[in-house]
């Protein structure tokens, strides 16, 4: 029986002649999976399916779907663009397999794999027709066949027909050749044992037979003197091309192999300085197979060494702690010294370097957290007239929130950023040299190679790292075209930074980033991996703190403004100074707050010298006052005051007397300030009302900024209810397109409409928001009443998709299509009946 019915459904089932039919014929989950694959083709929704199979054979569209396959369906549609147009199912898998058996091609594999390609095809309508007629889109089959001379992925030639037909403009290779005299095509087929013919297209056709025929072919080739076969296996694979002035040599004349590949016509002339293999030769001698090295299955990840899996987690938390202090760290340092933005964007090459030396790292480390930092919305530019780089509001929250979730918040940034920090010091098409923060380092191919890095990662088993290039492999695999100049450039940044980030310890991936990926929460295995922070160190009477582990973050920032760091490691080492306790109380600590801080925070009692300096610095701590004339010096002690005058490193300065207490400098404020401190002095800037200024650390911060945008290379995926409306919208619009309506069938459409209100439905701006929200939530319909841009008024049935941006997204079923509508041009929305909201 069931026999019967499919062959029943084989004699019904229409033949479709062009790829609108078989649109037609498939299903609406067919037509969503086509638009959820191709999301470009929405943009704007086509009016039919006319409209849609004419979008998908656009070059733009055509291209970008290649460039989504993997290797091996890439290679199915490769071997279609070679075959006849309406091939069979089995001249297609004779190309990929080859008719001679070959121990380097995986048959059974090819065989295994190639239902999957085609129906990938298919489902992308890059392939339609049936199984005995394979039709690769046009454009497809343009992009991937030779042009212009050039021989294409496969390697291969023009065939026969091309190669001796009229050709027109003037490239290098296989371009301003002329075709074949009659009488030159007569000497060719009696040179190579065939037949005489009159007819040229005949003759040509018997030239392509005589290499579809392998006994006959082989039986030629045989005769070949030396030197004739190294000449075919330089150019079977590719390029076909041959520099060597083409001849009109016949065989009795021929004295080298290209002479007698010539006279046999197994060697075409291609342009006035070249030859070119034909496809017909080339396939025989690659027996009938179109790739060298088919590649049916992606090549396996390899794993490079094992490590204890609780050990790689232990390492890979530690990291992460270090990730979030090295970013706390490296904004600290720029609130209080914030560099400038660069007139061209980014930062300058110098800045990157002092950074790099105040945090003790390589500037390409350094780069890696600041871009880290500005992808979070932790850093931005201030948007001043000169503008500079500083830590943004959204810093001080992250400041206060636990570290694993500091964590997270630059990790998950890290994911989504198509920002490459490794990019920063190389040069450009325009070789322009790429700064950090610069505008020039968004890839978009970046976040989805990332992830597909750690994914191949969570397949090892835990604790094993894998092999680099079993990874740059697997991902070539993937995705060929894609990002082919810098895939395996980023695979090779990529394992280092998630070193660095704590994704990874020793290159296995960690427990709380496998739980990461999965979509599940990674606090739970994070944080008690995580050291504690402490809330005391360990003072010594060298002058020197030591915290033997990491510090609260409160703790951290005041110790790192009244100390030097020495050191940095297991545990970090500060130096108290004149210099860093003086910069204490210029943010505004008096001398008893350091007392009691110094006390609260010690293990051990304060030492004595420590005690001292505090004391001392703090004594002559704002005893001369500089405020801004150009700027002066005020102080009540005469002495000192005279003291100044006749310092000799105080020429600079060019100092006078005012009064007897002032002096005016013919300097700026702050570089009178650096100068005094650098001569031993202890200054404090006072304001206009005669204040003193107190330089807080964190007084430098942006108005409120949020994180870049990734930058993508095509049209965001499209969402399921938008998805639903467009195959409507297509289909009402296809069945308008080919259906005969009578004149009153509008009208007749029309009457089977839901009643509508007797007046515009009229409701608040809030209310309207609410229902078209609900109504997207739900998938329901409504009333809305709406006034176009000329002041008309109407009543419409419409199912909302989307809403956002002040517009909102819907199925209009007065029209049939999908439309966007403004929300403020809508008057308010209304329920359906019960019978009209379930009568259509």
């Amino acid at each position: 029986m069931s026999s019967r019915r499919n062959g029943g459904a084989r004699a019904t089932a229409p033949v479709p002649r062009t790829l609108a039919e078989e649109l037609r014929a498939r299903p609406d989950e067919g037509l969503a999976e086509l638009l959820r694959a191709r999301p470009d083709l929405l943009h704007p929704v086509p009016s039919d399916l006319i409209q849609l199979s004419t979008r998908l054979s656009t070059r733009a569209s055509v291209v970008r779907a290649l460039e989504r396959l993997d290797q091996f369906t890439l290679q199915t549609a490769e071997a279609l663009a070679v075959a006849p147009d309406g091939c069979s199912y089995a001249t297609l898998l004779g190309l990929l397999t080859g008719t001679v058996p070959d121990d380097d091609t995986p048959a059974k594999a090819v065989t295994a794999a190639l239902p999957g390609a085609l129906a990938t095809l298919r489902a992308q309508a890059l392939v339609w027709g049936g199984a005995d007629q394979l039709r690769l889109v046009r454009t497809a089959r343009d992009v991937l066949s030779p042009t212009n001379g050039a021989p294409g992925p496969t390697g291969l030639g023009p065939t026969y027909a091309e190669a001796t037909a009229a050709s027109s403009g003037s490239g290098a290779q296989g371009s301003g050749g002329a075709p074949l005299s009659p009488g030159r095509l007569q000497e060719i087929l009696a040179d190579a044992g065939l037949p005489a013919t009159h007819d040229p297209v005949s003759a040509v056709a018997a030239l392509a037979d005589l290499f579809q025929d392998r006994p006959r072919a082989a039986a030629l080739l045989a005769e070949a003197p030396p030197g004739v076969k190294d000449v075919l296996r330089r150019l079977m694979w590719g390029p076909p091309y041959g520099a060597s002035p083409p001849r009109p040599v016949r065989a009795a004349d021929a004295r080298t192999p290209v002479e007698w590949l010539q006279a046999r016509g197994i060697l075409l002339p291609a342009g006035r300085e070249n030859v070119v293999l034909p496809r017909e030769v080339s396939l025989y001698l690659r027996g009938g197979r179109v790739h060298r090295t088919v590649e049916p299955l992606p090549p396996p990840v390899t794993a490079a060494a094992a490590h204890d899996p609780k050990q790689t987690d232990r390492t890979a938390a530690a990291q992460a702690f270090t990730a979030v202090r090295t970013v706390e760290e490296v904004l600290d340092l720029w609130s209080a010294e914030a560099p400038a933005v660069l007139r061209t964007g980014g930062l300058g090459v110098r800045e990157l370097r002092r950074t790099a030396t105040a945090l003790e790292r390589t500037e390409q480390e350094t780069a890696f957290w600041l871009e880290l930092a500005y992808g979070a919305g932790l850093l931005a530019a201030d948007g001043e007239t000169v503008e500079r780089w500083a830590p943004t509001p959204l810093f001080d929250e992250w400041l206060r929130q636990p570290v694993p979730e500091r964590w997270l918040l630059l990790t998950r940034s890290w994911l989504a950023s198509t920002r490459i920090a490794a990019l920063v010091g190389s040069r450009d098409a325009k070789d322009k040299v790429l700064a950090a923060l610069g505008n020039d380092l968004d890839r978009p191919v970046a976040p989805e190679l990332r992830l597909a890095v750690l994914e191949l990662l969570a397949g090892l088993p835990p604790g094993s790292a894998a092999a680099p290039g079993s990874l740059r492999q697997h991902l070539r695999w993937r995705s060929p075209l894609r990002g082919a100049s810098l895939r395996d450039r980023l695979v090779d940044w990529t394992l280092p930074e998630a070193e660095q980030l704590g994704l990874t310890g020793r290159g296995a991936l960690a427990g709380h980033a496998r739980r990461l990926l999965d979509g599940h929460d990674p606090l739970p295995v994070l944080a008690p991996l995580l050291p504690e922070p402490l809330d005391h160190v360990i003072l010594q009477p060298d002058l020197t703190a030591i915290a033997p582990g990491p510090l609260h973050t409160a703790l951290a920032q005041t110790l790192a403004v009244a100390a030097d760091i020495e050191s940095k490691g297991g545990a970090t080492v500060y130096r108290f100074t004149p210099a860093s306790v003086r910069r204490a109380l210029d943010a505004g600590r008096s001398a008893d707050e350091l007392h009691a801080f110094l006390a609260q925070h010690s293990r051990t009692p304060v030492p004595q010298p420590l005690s001292y300096l505090v004391d001392d610095v703090a004594r002559r701590h704002g005893v001369l006052r500089v405020g801004a004339a150009s700027s002066y010096l005020r102080c009540d002690d005469d002495s000192l005051l005279n003291e100044l005058l006749a310092d000799r490193r105080a020429v600079q300065l060019r100092l006078r007397r005012l009064a007897p207490t002032v002096l005016a400098a013919q300097v700026d404020p702050t570089t009178l300030l650096t100068q005094l401190r650098a001569m031993g002095f202890a200054p404090a800037a006072e304001s206009a009302e005669g204040d003193v200024l107190i330089a807080r650390a964190d007084a430098l911060r942006t108005p409120p900024r949020s994180a870049p945008v990734p930058v993508t290379d095509g049209p965001p995926p499209v969402p399921e209810g938008l998805l639903t409306a467009a195959v409507k919208a297509v289909r009402a619009g296809d069945r308008a397109a080919t259906a005969v309506q009578p004149a009153s069938g509008r009208a007749d459409a029309l009457t089977d409409a839901p009643p509508a209100p007797a007046a515009l439905p009229r409701t608040t701006a809030a209310e309207t928001l609410a229902a078209l929200q609900a109504a997207t939530l739900i998938g329901d319909r409504v009333w809305i009443g709406y006034v176009n841009a000329d002041g008309a008024a109407s009543q419409r049935v419409v199912e909302p998709k989307q809403v956002g941006g002040g517009f909102v997204t819907a199925y209009d079923h007065l029209r049939e299509e999908v439309r966007t509508f403004s929300l403020h041009r809508i008057t308010g929305v209304a329920e359906l009946s019960g019978e009209a909201a379930t009568g259509s």
